[in-house]
């Protein structure tokens, strides 16, 4: 299959419609989308940034997880990363809005799955992965690389206890580049305005599309209840057995509790 054309010019100026200065650029091969605007960042260019790659060899996801990508063909999967300043007086819930706006960017049924997943009919679709560089800036102020990763056409599904959703699905005829073209500039802007506001104003807009809301899920420290929504700092609120507890560490796995391990 052939490579995308990759609308650097267009992806450049829309994002810098809210991101003055903003560049993109393309990388055929890298390690890792993030790990090179982070690199980029402590050498001081940490201009607001988006980097494509055709291909990651050492793509990453949330808790140290191995991040599958595509081979830069029009099938595979689509990784980049957003870098930029940010000085948001709450960086809570950062995650929850990037997944939102592109959620809400792409498609009115895709589901978020707390913190920072987006899900399709219950399987994964893409996920995201927040990092900020230790870069001397003003007060409050940090470097924050957004890396994401969206199934574009179907991956080998080996590995996975599901099959991962891809875009391809239920949009047919969408490419990568389009996919970017249709998320770059809202989450520009929906970072921006996180900087301003925070999560508080989102999390109705995030309940709407919770993957979780109502059902049982167990977390990685043990505990175990029913799912209630997300509060207005991002939390994950969970109902127990001794009441309702906030669950605001993303380094806690979420995994809904299959019915056989309810009743066992």
């Amino acid at each position: 299959m052939p490579k995308p054309h990759w609308p650097i010019d267009a992806l450049a100026a829309a994002l810098a419609r809210h991101l003055p200065g903003c560049v993109a650029d393309v990388a055929a091969e890298i390690d890792s989308t993030n790990s090179e605007l982070m690199r980029r960042a402590r050498a001081g260019r940490d201009h607001p940034a988006l980097l494509v790659a055709e291909t990651q060899t050492a793509g990453r996801g949330r808790l140290g997880r191995g991040w599958q990508n595509g081979n830069g063909e029009i099938g595979g999967a689509l990784a980049c990363s957003l870098g930029l300043r940010l000085a948001p007086r709450d960086w809570s819930g950062l995650s929850l809005a990037v997944g939102l706006a592109l959620a809400e960017a792409l498609h009115p049924d895709i589901r978020l799955k707390w913190p920072n997943d987006l899900w399709w009919q219950g399987r994964k679709l893409a996920g995201i992965l927040v990092e900020t560089a230790g870069t001397a800036m003003a007060a409050g102020e940090r470097y924050v690389v957004i890396g994401f990763g969206i199934n574009i056409a179907p991956l080998d599904g080996a590995g996975f206890a599901t099959p991962p959703a891809w875009l391809q699905e239920f949009m047919p005829d969408i490419t990568a580049a389009q996919a970017l073209m249709r998320v770059a500039a809202p989450l520009a802007q929906a970072l921006k305005a996180f900087e301003r506001t925070g999560f508080a104003p989102l999390a109705a807009r995030f309940n709407a599309r919770d993957a979780l809301a109502g059902q049982q899920v167990r977390l990685s420290d043990g505990a175990h209840g029913q799912a209630q929504g997300v509060a207005p700092s991002g939390a994950l609120r969970l109902r127990t057995a001794t009441g309702v507890r906030e669950v605001s560490s993303a380094e806690v796995s979420v995994r809904p509790q299959a019915a056989q391990e309810l009743h066992a």
